[in-house]
């Protein structure tokens, strides 16, 4: 399609309702008249492509464009976005300067002490922000209450570790003796520390201003011990320890990120934590920004073994599904704000709840580690249960309390995400499932096409019929959304979220819901129809490359731990190209955002 063909396009079929101040949505499309409209206003033409796409527009009741029609419009407005934005190259963020979290600091100190304790547990919790995440930077203060807790935590935990005595010869390298005095021990202590707890080489400075604070808690008891133990709780509530901190490039070009910091970026995307010896070690090679030995990094960095019972055991990527998946997924909610309701959850317990919140983890851990198809994510042949779950899921098998790996048959009804308890208990009310919420959570969260907020004084859903009211939920939600202020969102929304009442709040399997039977088709704005949740995935497999380029921006963003640009979808169109040539490969994800300008440059000053 041309630029022409775009604006016979909106003339045909957007322009009688976008149109002048009372415009539909806020939208004025009047003055649409070429290419150079779109790049002056991208957020606004990206929703459009959206929800062309989708179906939601032009409006059921209006002439309908043919889909061939449809389709050349919304690829014209998205490759003259990515024309517009892309033609001059892609520039990266500027050097990272953010906080740990939460999580990330226990798994620091953890790796840093070599504790299994988990020395965050007092920290508050840390706000989601960027694509999502709480590792975001824009989030990422620090406040008096911050520092108080830091120090206590560090403290604690060098106690911890100095009670053991491997641990303790593992961290005090050196004592004062007949050829070595306490100063010359403790400089010897802190130039081997200081390195990993700064997660780069320390400075002669840097060793020499811990060596003297040493001196002076030294000078007032003569305790060495007590000395270098003060001495090392000092350098973990060093910022220089608490930050993730890159030097400015010295240029007003973009420039590669250094070694050390090629590590820790390494390091904090896929393990959540601190480099280990080999990235160090490659850093100081000066070999990290080399795409073979990237590639063997990211091979070994998602590495997880399978011992002879089947089960995965203690990979550090773990850490990376398991803050990427419950944030993404917002599976992180089970337990905490999503509690099931007595009525519906007579036999919920903590080893259930554990058997939820672990399966997409450990789901896509295997993913990652195996490289098989993110498409996976749509619909599979497998998931990982433990005992409790599997009875849950009437799946047959010897399982224990740690989930392990199950082949699915036709008959489970699973298979994907949509088909796990966890992702379908957090998107239904406590006591009752919610087709809305359900609709909502596939639009937004596997999509990335997020419905707009529900209008002011709109009337909620009444929850129970009379005799002259609607009885079942399907006719409740029709007659809801009769009302045309609340049509248009409810027509995308609730098709998908009744694809899914087969499942009950907890994710069992029903074919009857308060005595009436399921009814679980469904027809979208398109005109597409589909009945029950393997169709509603067929609609999905189908719209693959819209759930990759959410799922991209999704990763992209928390790896680079910061909200995306417009720049940024360079980045993530290029990227769901690639995967789409190397059939989906969770590892090929990976290293191309490794690999990507973004990740490996920092714009200059």
């Amino acid at each position: 399609m041309t630029a022409e063909g775009a604006v016979e396009f909106v003339q045909s079929y957007c322009i009688d309702c976008h149109v002048g101040e009372d415009a539909e949505s806020g939208l004025d499309l009047e003055g649409f008249a070429s290419a150079e409209d779109v790049a002056s206003s991208i957020e606004a033409w990206n929703r459009i492509a959206t929800r062309v796409h989708e179906g939601q527009m032009p409006p059921s009741d209006s002439e309908m464009p043919s889909q061939q029609s449809r389709s050349a419009f919304v690829r014209w407005i998205r490759d003259t976005i990515y024309q517009a934005v892309c033609d001059d190259g892609v520039q990266p963020g500027g050097p990272m300067l953010r906080r740990l979290n939460r999580t990330e600091y226990a798994n620091t100190v953890r790796d840093l002490l070599g504790i299994p304790i988990n020395a965050g547990h007092a920290l508050p919790d840390d706000g989601a922000g960027g694509e999502g995440f709480d590792n975001a930077a824009e989030t990422l203060f620090i406040s008096p209450i911050y520092a108080e807790k830091y120090l206590d935590a560090a403290r604690s935990a060098i106690g911890h570790a100095l009670k053991d005595p491997d641990d303790r010869k593992r961290i005090i390298t050196a004592t004062p003796n007949d050829k070595r005095s306490p100063e010359q021990a403790a400089r010897e202590v802190l130039a081997g520390f200081l390195p990993q707890a700064f997660r780069r080489p320390a400075s002669t400075e840097e060793i020499d201003e811990y060596t003297q604070l040493f001196n002076q808690v030294y000078e007032e008891d003569q305790s060495y011990i007590s000395a270098i133990e003060f001495t090392l709780v000092a350098a973990m509530v060093s910022p220089k320890f608490l930050f993730l901190f890159e030097q400015a490039a010295e240029t007003d070009e973009p420039t590669l990120v250094s070694q050390y910091e090629m590590a820790s970026r390494l390091s904090y995307f896929l393990w959540a934590s601190m480099p280990d010896d080999e990235l160090m070690r490659l850093a100081a090679q000066g070999k990290l920004h080399d795409d073979d030995v990237l590639e063997q990094q990211v091979a070994r960095m998602l590495r997880s073994d399978v011992d002879r019972r089947g089960l995965r055991r203690g990979a550090k990527v773990r850490e990376f599904a398991t803050s990427f998946v419950e944030q993404w997924l917002g599976t992180r909610a089970l337990g905490r704000e999503f509690k099931p309701d007595k009525s519906v959850a007579l036999k919920y317990d903590s080893e259930l709840e554990g058997g939820m919140k672990y399966e997409p983890i450990f789901f896509f851990e295997d993913l990652l580690a195996d490289n098989r198809s993110l498409l996976n994510l749509i619909d599979s042949d497998f998931t990982y249960v433990n005992r409790t779950l599997a009875r849950h899921y009437m799946v047959k098998g010897e399982f224990r309390e740690q989930p392990k790996k199950v082949e699915l048959s036709e008959k489970d009804h699973r298979g994907g995400l949509l088909g796990m308890s966890a992702v379908l208990a957090v998107s239904s009310f406590p006591h009752r499932t919610s087709p809305v919420l359900r609709g909502k959570w596939v639009l937004e969260t596997l999509l990335g096409t997020p419905p707009p907020p529900a209008p002011p004084n709109v009337p909620a859903l009444e929850e129970t019929g009379d005799a002259a009211q609607p009885s079942s939920l399907r006719e409740r939600l029709e007659k809801h959304r009769s009302d045309p202020v609340c049509a248009s969102c409810h027509q995308a929304m609730d098709p998908l979220g009744f694809g899914l009442e087969n499942y009950d709040v907890l994710g069992r399997w029903r074919t009857v819901a308060d005595g009436v039977a399921i009814d679980a088709s469904g027809q979208l704005p398109s005109g597409e129809t589909f009945n029950g949740p393997d169709e509603l995935k067929g609609l999905l497999m189908d719209r693959k490359e819209q759930f990759m380029r959410n799922l991209t921006s999704k990763m992209l963003g928390y790896a680079l731990a910061r909200g995306l640009t417009n720049e940024d979808a360079c980045v993530v169109e290029s990227i769901t190209r690639k995967l789409a040539e190397d059939d989906y490969k969770a590892q090929t994800l990976i290293l191309e955002i490794v690999k990507s300008v973004p990740f490996r440059y920092k714009q200059g000053s």
